[in-house]
């Protein structure tokens, strides 16, 4: 365990220095586009912006320890690996997430997914055998038996944001360092300490990779985006990366653009876009469909929206995800792969049955689930978990049909997280409030949750939280007030890499950066876009 004493950060400041580093922070922010659109009362934005804020920051980087950040480094190959092959397996899929024999009976968003899918290969429109999966391994320390212990949150399979931004967010503490040196408050505040971030120019390789396996070098990439998005410059760089570095030009469209814009070609199953460029429409084929969009259900405001998206998966563009990867991302994918031996057969390679190229990843088994915490399906029957209850001195016996799982999950409550099968925050129920909510749990929707073990993360480490709070007048002198609060915190390191991969083989894989967030210890959840957390960087301990 480092011998770093985590309650001592950060580290102590006058108010003029704290002063100065705030606008060095925000003003680097502003000039090198760690930005986003500002709210508004409607939740809409303008067709062509003219203001823009910071993004929450965190003006003092997060302590880290370096050997568990490399490993979480490290193990991000095996893991795209991993999440790969799962995509690749139907049977599982079919068994963990379908709506005839999985979570999808329970859950309508995760259903209605696993059908499309379902029908598409029923009709044997299979035009694209490869994937793209551009992810993001989320873990956080857990402190238990005085050691520090690398534990995941989750690992998100679609939309993996804020690699751009990440990035900036790492080179504007660099910056600060270099020019205030943080006023030597701390000796652990050294360029050593602070390591590099390339992740906009890793991820913008993973989509041009998908790109040149399609084969059309003048096709363009699709990024299907949500209306009205406040973080578009974390995907706008993105953007920028793939035309001035690989020359590649991208397409926006929200669903509803993609339900006048889209059409395939009956024979070749090339997907096009119509733009209305003035008089003249241009048509562009496209390579790649880049989702920042369709994780949740309110992306689908109605049945149209998903015969657009099942539209696009039956195209010949490399979906990133397709929908067999969407659902392997599934939090009961999550849970299933804890199951004994179910890790185990997707690292092997016994018999080839990843190719004959494909590595045998067993070796690093014991690594991948020292990284996870326990958890369980509330619907589960397993006697692992019938006697995990038994031992239990309120066990909640005599509970009727209960099922052991839900049973186990109101018992230690206090220390679980229950989690749907939903991304982009909010969604998850904590601790104390687990028993009201089984409570009006419907026992048919059991199926659709899984119970987790909490992490506990160190205790007493505080940070400087900084956000910007316009007015919404746009005359106010107050409008350009930045809110910095000291806050005892909580800090999530994200890991991103991307696989293409099909075939039943992994065609090409890296891990590409990483990405900090940060919030205050009275907030369970940790999206940045969802308003709960801001961006971070790490100094390495």
């Amino acid at each position: 365990m480092t011998s770093f004493n985590f309650s001592t950060w950060p580290p102590q400041l006058t108010p003029e220095q704290l002063e100065a580093l705030t606008l060095a922070a925000t003003t680097y922010a502003l000039s090198h586009g760690l930005l986003y659109l500002p709210p508004s009362p409607s939740n809409t934005q303008p067709p062509i912006p003219t203001t823009a804020i910071h993004a929450p920051l965190s003006l003092i980087p997060a302590p880290f320890p370096r050997a568990q950040f490399h490993a979480a480094r490290e193990l991000q190959s095996v893991y795209n690996v991993l999440y790969a092959r799962v995509a690749m397996d139907t049977k599982f899929l079919d068994t963990v997430m379908g709506a005839e024999e999985g979570v999808g009976k329970a859950d309508e968003f995760t259903g209605t997914l696993w059908r499309g899918w379902k029908k598409i290969r029923e009709h044997g429109v299979l035009a694209q055998p490869l994937h793209l999966g551009l992810f993001r391994s989320d873990y956080l320390l857990h402190a238990a038996e005085d050691r520090l212990a690398l534990k995941q949150v989750e690992f998100n399979t679609i939309s993996s944001s804020f690699g751009p931004l990440s990035e900036r967010a790492a080179a504007m503490h660099r910056n600060i360092l270099a020019s205030t040196s943080y006023f030597s408050a701390s000796p652990h505040l050294t360029a050593d300490n602070f390591p590099e971030n390339n992740t906009t120019s890793g991820l913008a390789e993973g989509l041009s990779k998908a790109h040149e396996a399609y084969g059309v070098r003048d096709a363009r990439i699709l990024f299907v985006v949500q209306p009205n998005e406040r973080n578009v410059f974390d995907q706008r760089w993105l953007e920028y990366e793939l035309l001035e570095k690989h020359q590649i030009h991208v397409v926006r469209q929200t669903f509803a653009d993609l339900a006048v814009s889209a059409s395939l070609d009956p024979s070749t199953h090339a997907l096009t876009i119509t733009l209305p460029f003035q008089t003249n429409p241009s048509l562009y084929e496209i390579s790649t469909i880049y989702f920042r969009a369709s994780y949740t259900p309110s992306d689908f405001p109605s049945p149209s929206y998903y015969d657009t998206r099942f539209l696009l998966e039956r195209s010949r563009a490399i979906k990133c995800p397709s929908l067999p990867l969407q659902l392997a991302g599934g939090k009961k994918v999550q849970e299933a792969l804890t199951r004994p031996g179910v890790l185990e057969r997707f690292l092997s390679n016994e018999g080839a049955k990843w190719g004959t190229r494909a590595p045998d990843l067993t070796a690093h088994a014991a690594s991948i689930r020292a990284t996870w915490m326990g958890m369980w399906a509330l619907d589960s029957e397993d006697a692992e978990i019938a006697a995990a209850l038994d031992r239990l001195p309120a066990s909640g016996q005599g509970h009727g049909k209960v099922p052991p799982g839900t049973r186990l999950a109101r018992c230690k409550a206090p220390s679980l997280v229950l989690k749907p099968q939903r991304e982009g925050g909010g969604n998850n129920v904590y601790r104390e409030t687990i028993p009201a909510f089984l409570d009006v749990l419907p026992a048919e929707e059991r199926e659709a949750w899984i119970a987790m073990e909490m992490i506990e993360t160190p205790r007493g480490v505080s940070g400087y939280l900084v956000r910007a709070s316009p007015s919404n007048t746009g005359t106010d002198n107050r409008s350009t007030e930045k809110k910095v609060v000291r806050a005892e915190v909580i800090s999530e390191l994200g890991i991103f890499g991307y696989a293409l991969f099909g075939k039943e083989e992994v065609v090409v894989e890296r891990e590409v950066g990483w990405l900090v967030r940060t919030k205050g210890t009275e907030s369970n959840e940790g999206g940045v876009a969802a308003g709960f957390s801001v961006l971070d960087s790490v100094v390495l301990v």
